[in-house]
């Protein structure tokens, strides 16, 4: 099943379910507040579809909570408490899918950064293997085409290890001396 097909039927799951809760809601009335069931159908599309519809869902949900109270009989003193009350369900249901949404998205960095992380010990536990070297010109062998590569290719070929080259101080004092440009000394004009 493709996924954007998967995200309709969850969003269509998600608005029956809101529909039915309302039902519920305007059957039993004022008297037992259910408001917190809407928090499944907003936390489904938060998680299989995303932040922005489940922003929606709440809005929907608050809005049919609205209506089904307004149609169980719950009268109120002042129309600003049924808009507060309605107010206070909307951000609590976008607190909601907000939250939902950010653990998913947290859940799916950890398990690509797991990966990724696989995947690196898998090339380090490569570079770990034992590795038959040339005693003589350090040339190693390749297993899988039999042949030698020098040291640079083959770590090259199996890390991303780039090589660049210069002298340690040992060697570029044994090579000046060899070309004989350490004994001389330069004697400052007078």
């Amino acid at each position: 099943m493709s996924n954007r097909l998967q995200k309709w039927l969850w969003a269509l799951l998600s608005t029956v379910c809101i529909f039915l809760i309302g039902e519920a809601h305007w059957l039993i009335g004022y008297e037992l507040n259910i408001f917190v069931f809407y928090f499944v159908p907003i936390s489904i599309v938060a998680w299989f579809i995303g932040l922005s519809a489940s922003m929606g869902f709440a809005l929907l949900s608050a809005l049919v909570w609205f209506c089904t109270d307004s149609l169980a009989g719950n009268e109120y003193s002042s129309h600003f408490y049924a808009i507060w009350n309605t107010m206070v369900r909307l951000v609590s249901f976008i607190a909601i899918g907000w939250a939902v949404s950010k653990i998913r998205s947290a859940l799916d960095l950890a398990k690509s950064t797991a990966e990724e992380l696989r995947k690196a010990l898998s090339e380090v536990q490569v570079l770990e293997a034992f590795l038959p070297i040339c005693m003589h010109c350090k040339k190693i062998r390749n297993d899988e085409s039999g042949t030698w590569d020098k040291f640079e290719s083959y770590f090259k070929q199996h890390s991303k290890t780039v090589f660049s080259h210069g002298y340690c101080p040992e060697c570029a004092k044994k090579l000046m001396d060899e070309a004989g440009l350490t004994d001389v000394s330069i004697e400052p004009n007078k």
